[in-house]
């Protein structure tokens, strides 16, 4: 008998321009960009509709307090939804996906999510340390596993584009000039922690458990580069396997979890600067919503080092990964296929645009403040960033309670030692060589971040 060969094989899907409003992805964008410009507008009208929007419970020993604000508040509060609920509709109704139980799962998650914030600024909840976004996580966990969240409310958890419109709202916040410093220090500090976290997670897998090429690598993937998003884009490149991209985000998932408390816990016991703090996250945090929540735990500047590191650094080269591993799967694992070729275009197609928004963001922001009077920079300050930061605050728990939600311990239980063990390997590299480079080599550095 002869080699069987196949005929030539895509190894990326096509993106058309109508990606542009059919994606989440793009409408992350779209939807930062637009509160961004939003804001602006209002400033220069002066209105000071947004000031009034955004609401932020004061710290209370008594709840009486906290209950009195939220009546005196009940008119911004109830304008506060509608805003985000058309502001997340809108993308739902442009994807042709259910409004109506997207609307009423949206609304029970703003509910919990109005009771969290008052709940967060308990003072009891300050002295043992416990932020919103860590106590929207806890209340998500203890609800998603105690109550099984029905099929309507699932419509409205969505993580990743709460955090993805959260993430361009940052961008905001963050001066590009910054963002361009910080460039070659975080992706080269990225560029160390990826490779030597993938290398250890697939060869423990190849090697010492006997797992396919194509699983170690999602599995690598996960655990070394972006978590979620890289395990399912790396997964697609190397044609692994659905299952084998199910156990990696489950990993993804369990260990996220995990961080989330482990790593500011550590931070303190050490007591490592925010700045330094917020980079370790960064390298550490292996998908985005989650190291956002460890991050938000500490305080502002850590969540500006955890954006710089991780977005900055690590999620906007997925697509080039997603390149070399496609390359290295057709030349490699996939010689039975005639002309298999990976395609130049999957960098683009596999780059998080959302990165792209931080970005527009912060270069909109820039601009106008470089233009201005100290007079003026304070007002933009006051009547443009602080609500934008604000509202970013909401989706964020949005996001980490959506996480909670969605997170089943039965399901993290059931996904095998070996895969289990081959991604703690690589857990147990990144963790420590994230604190030697973020703390101790560069840690100067990201003490000046600000």
């Amino acid at each position: 008998m002869g080699k069987t060969t196949l005929s030539r094989k895509r190894t990326t899907p096509k993106e058309g321009y109508s990606a542009l409003w059919k994606t989440e992805e793009y409408w992350a964008v779209w939807l930062g960009v637009a509160v961004i410009l939003l804001a602006i507008i209002l400033f220069y009208q002066k209105n000071t509709l947004l000031t009034w929007l955004v609401l932020k419970v004061p710290h209370y020993n008594d709840f009486k307090i906290a209950i009195q604000y939220i009546t005196d508040h009940l008119s911004a509060l109830l304008v506060l939804y509608l805003f985000f609920l058309c502001l997340f509709g809108l993308p739902i109704k442009a994807l042709k996906q259910k409004m109506w139980p997207f609307a009423l799962g949206f609304t029970v998650l703003f509910i919990l999510s109005v009771g969290i914030t008052v709940l967060g600024s308990w003072e009891v909840m300050r002295k043992y340390n416990i932020e919103t976004p860590v106590l929207a996580l806890l209340v998500g966990l203890i609800l998603g596993n105690i109550v099984r969240t029905p099929s309507w409310m699932s419509n409205a958890l969505k993580t990743d584009f709460y955090v993805k419109v959260g993430i361009v709202l940052l961008g905001a916040s963050l001066p590009i000039t910054l963002i361009l410093q910080a460039g070659f220090t975080a992706f080269a500090q990225a560029t160390i922690i990826a490779i030597a976290t993938f290398m250890t997670i697939y060869w423990t897998a190849t090697r010492f458990f006997g797992l396919d090429n194509r699983f170690a690598a999602t599995l690598a993937a996960g655990g070394s580069i972006c978590g979620v998003s890289a395990s399912i884009a790396i997964g697609g490149a190397v044609k692994a396997e659905k299952k084998q991209v199910s156990i990696a985000i489950s990993l993804v998932v369990m260990w996220s979890i995990v961080m989330i408390f482990v790593l500011p816990f550590a931070i303190s016991l050490l007591e490592i600067a925010p700045g330094p703090a917020g980079a370790w996250i960064g390298t550490a945090a292996l998908a985005d919503a989650p190291g956002m929540a460890a991050a938000a735990a500490i305080n502002e500047q850590a969540i500006k080092t955890f954006t710089l590191m991780k977005v900055v650094g690590r999620d906007m080269f997925i697509g080039v990964w997603c390149f070399i591993m496609a390359l290295f799967s057709v030349t490699t694992w996939e010689k039975r296929y005639v002309g298999s070729k990976p395609d130049a275009a999957e960098i683009w197609i596999r780059f998080p645009k959302f990165v792209l928004g931080f970005m527009i963001a912060s270069i909109i922001v820039t601009v106008l403040t470089a233009f201005a009077d100290s007079s003026m920079n304070k007002d933009i300050s006051t009547y443009i960033i602080s609500p934008i930061v604000e509202l970013r605050n909401w989706t964020f728990i949005f996001t980490f309670l959506s996480i909670g939600l969605t997170s089943r311990f039965r399901e993290l239980t059931s996904i095998g030692w070996k895969p289990f063990a081959a991604f703690t390997t690589g857990i147990l590299i990144n963790v420590p060589l994230g604190y030697l480079l973020s703390v101790i080599v560069m840690g100067s550095y990201w003490m000046t971040v600000r």
